[in-house]
């Protein structure tokens, strides 16, 4: 089992491995999702019957989620349905006026802040604080949706004094992804770290030794695999709302806590940093 998802409820594990679930895994997936009481008072046998899948099918899903066997995972179903009962988001309806879909928007985002802060591994974010503290130079890479993210990095890391760069154009951040060193750390951000673009840029840093954080919605991709220390962000679909949309809350919330992590360990020399780009650019100001 992946080590990201120790500790987690079942249905926030199935989340995360959804996508890369087979068709019988994802049956069981939609079937817990559905019918938690039938699991939790049906017997293995019984279940693998009502889906027409076999037992030994059920039996490695519940061990692929990091369960013991059926029994295990039934025993944190049951206690996952009782604690969260009555808190189940609601999703965004045609009925809903103006204020109604404020209101769920911002509790989805709130939800969506939640769940990520549950599957960040602590180790990890601690490793890519000290990563890039130390780092000789900073990058951040990320395409479409995710390269307004990078540009928020950029943003913020900007005003720590340390060497940080970005890049707008993919053939543009290939190149400067060409020229990374051993001691310099490359951010990708990717929600499902699928595209070409981003692995081309993962596969060119990894073959110069460059240091690589991964921020992604996706655990078992490829992507969250190759590289050095990823950081996972997790959310849900709504009718209205892709994954990809709202998990850059998400995203922008990991990066505002590296940057004030790193503005602390920075200190006097941060302060001074921050001060001095304050003074830079006051006098845009009216």
């Amino acid at each position: 089992m992946d080590k990201s998802l120790n500790n987690k409820p079942l249905t926030m594990r199935i989340r995360l491995l959804y996508s890369t679930m087979s068709e019988k895994e994802q049956l069981m997936a939609d079937y817990i999702a559905s019918q938690p009481d039938t699991i939790i008072h049906g017997t293995i046998t019984q279940i693998a019957e009502e889906l027409n899948i076999a037992d030994s099918t059920v039996f490695r899903f519940c061990k692929r989620l990091g369960y013991k066997g059926f029994q295990d995972m039934k025993i944190s179903l049951a206690a996952e349905t009782s604690s969260t009962l009555g808190d189940i988001h609601d999703m965004v309806s045609e009925e809903d006026d103006k204020k109604t879909i404020l209101e769920k928007t911002f509790h989805f985002n709130i939800k969506t802040l939640e769940d990520t802060l549950k599957v960040i591994d602590d180790a990890d974010f601690s490793k890519a604080v000290d990563t890039i503290l130390n780092a000789g130079k900073i990058e951040f890479f990320g395409f479409g949706g995710s390269n307004i993210i990078a540009q928020d990095g950029y943003h913020k890391f900007i005003r720590t004094g340390l060497p940080v760069s970005t890049q707008i154009d993919s053939h543009m951040q290939l190149m400067s992804a060409s020229q990374l060193k051993e001691n310099d750390v490359a951010i990708l951000i990717s929600h499902t770290g699928n595209s070409k673009d981003i692995q081309d840029i993962l596969k060119t840093v990894k073959k110069n030794k460059v240091k690589t954080i991964g921020i992604t919605g996706y655990t078992q991709s490829p992507f969250s695999q190759a590289v050095d220390i990823p950081l996972y962000t997790l959310s849900e679909e709504t009718d209205y709302r892709s994954e990809a949309l709202a998990s850059r809350i998400a995203q922008l919330s990991i990066l505002d806590a590296l940057f004030v992590n790193l503005m602390m360990a920075l200190d006097e020399k941060g302060a001074e940093s921050l001060k001095n780009v304050r003074e830079a650019i006051q006098y845009k100001r009216l």
